[in-house]
């Protein structure tokens, strides 16, 4: 009887530790996130580095973080200087006048006279719809440009979490296998179905974070060059916001590149809004279509559908790192599923590792 409290006692301290730590820790999720998705993507260099300097842990960690500093964290850094420069640029604009939300509604508005009729048969009020279009269009550029302005000002914060996530990536590339081994032990579901939901782990965040990034950087340059070929304004920030967007499937870039498109329409520019919406639809949006199939559903093994919903979702509930965090949790959710179908309830599993 005295064994049984104890153990219970033991148990509840155990739950309360734990919740404790996870707190403590709760600052810093963002930075352990990235370094632990960071250490999936380049724990394969890691080990190729070991297999060819022999037996010396620290020094391959050390040549896998510098190698990642050269080909993610400073290209990074130098976008992000020029995207919030260009940012303030619009910004400025946006508040001297020269770029006014109200005049390119009314634009749209005199170019495009049947949305009205469209929108009155739709049971919509019109005259409130272009007020709250209006408001929504320069809330939204006041929006982009102060989180513009707060990333330039936030710098100390960012490079805060981004020493944090390189601090802790060399000790999970270093010590990573003995990480795990130890959390199998002292998890109490089976080292078989631990083994294989950590393979999951590892398969689903290596592909949303390579493949979505892939998919970003491809439609966000493509975007930004097309804007600066058909001189529209700011076209590496609104290049850097469609690669933000991309994360998002099916919709994507196209929430950026398709209302300019109708702008150019209404302002009589024709021939450079038909070469913008050939190309949006038939090269930007060729590349969401092909390459995102291939990069994240055919790697995640999730449908199509489940890595959208699971991405929306993501996103809105833990904001841009919901993009991985979402087919993440649909992916160990379907998984986990699967687990309890083959071990509890009889059913055969016939899919087995590749």
């Amino acid at each position: 009887m005295r064994e049984k409290m104890e153990r219970r006692s033991f148990i509840l301290l155990l739950i309360a530790v734990s919740i404790a730590f996870g707190l403590i820790l709760k600052p810093f999720g963002g930075a352990i996130f990235w370094a632990c998705a960071v250490t999936v993507i380049f724990a394969p260099l890691q080990r190729w580095l070991l297999r060819k300097i022999g037996d010396r842990p620290n020094t391959a960690a050390g040549l896998t973080l510098l190698i990642l500093m050269a080909i993610v964290v400073i290209p990074v850094i130098l976008l992000t200087s020029a995207f919030v420069s260009e940012g303030v640029q619009f910004y400025q604009r946006v508040e001297a006048g020269e770029i006014d939300p109200r005049e390119i509604m009314q634009r749209l508005r005199d170019a495009f006279p049947w949305l009205d009729q469209v929108l009155v048969e739709l049971g919509i009020d019109t005259q409130n719809l272009r007020e709250r279009v209006s408001q929504w269009l320069m809330g939204a550029t006041q929006f982009l440009a102060r989180e513009t302005l707060s990333i330039g000002q936030n710098t100390f914060s960012f490079l805060i979490s981004l020493t944090l996530m390189m601090y802790l990536t060399f000790f999970l590339l270093r010590d990573g296998n003995q990480l795990i081994k130890l959390i199998i032990r002292a998890l109490p579901l089976g080292d078989e179905r631990e083994r294989a939901l950590f393979q999951k782990f590892a398969e689903v965040t290596r592909a949303t974070v390579k493949g979505n990034l892939v998919v970003a950087i491809v439609q966000g340059a493509l975007g930004g060059i097309i804007f600066a070929i058909l001189d529209i304004p700011g076209p590496l920030l609104w290049g850097v916001v469609m690669a933000f967007l991309s994360l998002i499937p099916a919709v994507g870039a196209a929430i950026i590149w398709f209302p300019v498109c109708l702008y150019l329409y209404a302002t009589g520019a024709w021939v450079s809004a038909t070469v913008l919406l050939a190309y949006g639809a038939g090269v930007i949006g060729l590349a969401d279509n092909v390459l995102r199939p291939i990069l994240v559903g055919r790697d995640t093994k999730l449908p199509d559908y489940i890595v959208l919903f699971s991405t929306i979702g993501g996103i809105s509930l833990f904001g841009i790192n919901g993009f991985v965090i979402g087919p993440l949790v649909a992916a160990l959710f379907m998984a986990t599923w699967q687990i309890f179908m083959r071990d509890f309830s009889g059913e055969e599993q016939p899919a087995k590792p590749e």
